[in-house]
């Protein structure tokens, strides 16, 4: 079992983010070539779970988990093959969305919670409250990384976007001045 995990930010790429995941999920597989199996050992390929969590999707995707996955369909006859020796690929796309919604519950709303920009304190408190769950120590963990790195990017993007703003800002001043003149 292989499990590829993507959080994204942006629903529309330029391209369905579906086929992305499902892109991810066969290089998955097909680097395990040359580790877990060589040359006709497909017999020892495992199954890889690309699961993609998207903060921002649009408002009809609010509050929804698909899963995509490789069937088998009888098209003449009836023969049926064991389903390990194709069932190698599913990706799912986990969409969080509005907290009024009725499907806002479950896992939809532990990802929510565990995923926001709370404190660790606050995260804790309301698995504990809503959940009636710990955090495990090892996640605890993670998750103090996670909120440090996190704190870095958005202070390195806030110090940017000042420095961005302040040439802007020049730029206007000065074809200001230069129309005054």
């Amino acid at each position: 079992l292989i499990i590829d995990d993507e959080a994204q930010n942006d629903f529309y790429t330029g391209y369905p983010l579906i086929k992305r995941g499902i892109y991810y999920g066969c290089r998955k597989i097909s680097a395990r070539y040359g580790s877990e199996f060589e040359k006709a050992e497909y017999g020892n390929i495992k199954k890889v779970y690309s699961i993609w969590v998207c903060f921002d999707p649009p408002v009809f995707r609010h509050n929804t988990i698909n899963a995509y996955e490789i069937t088998e369909k009888q098209l003449v006859g009836k023969v049926y093959e064991t389903v390990a020796n194709y069932d190698l690929l599913s990706t799912i796309m986990i969409c969080l969305g509005n907290k009024e919604d009725e499907r806002y519950t479950g896992v939809l709303k532990l990802l929510d919670i565990w995923l926001s920009r709370n404190s660790i304190d606050e995260k804790c408190a309301a698995l504990k409250d809503i959940f009636d769950a710990d955090m495990p120590a090892r996640l605890l963990e993670k998750e103090v990384n996670m909120c440090n790195y996190s704190d870095f990017v958005e202070n390195r993007g806030r110090k940017e976007g000042k420095a961005e703003a302040r040439v802007n800002l020049m730029e206007i001043g000065r074809a200001s001045w230069r129309e005054r003149v």
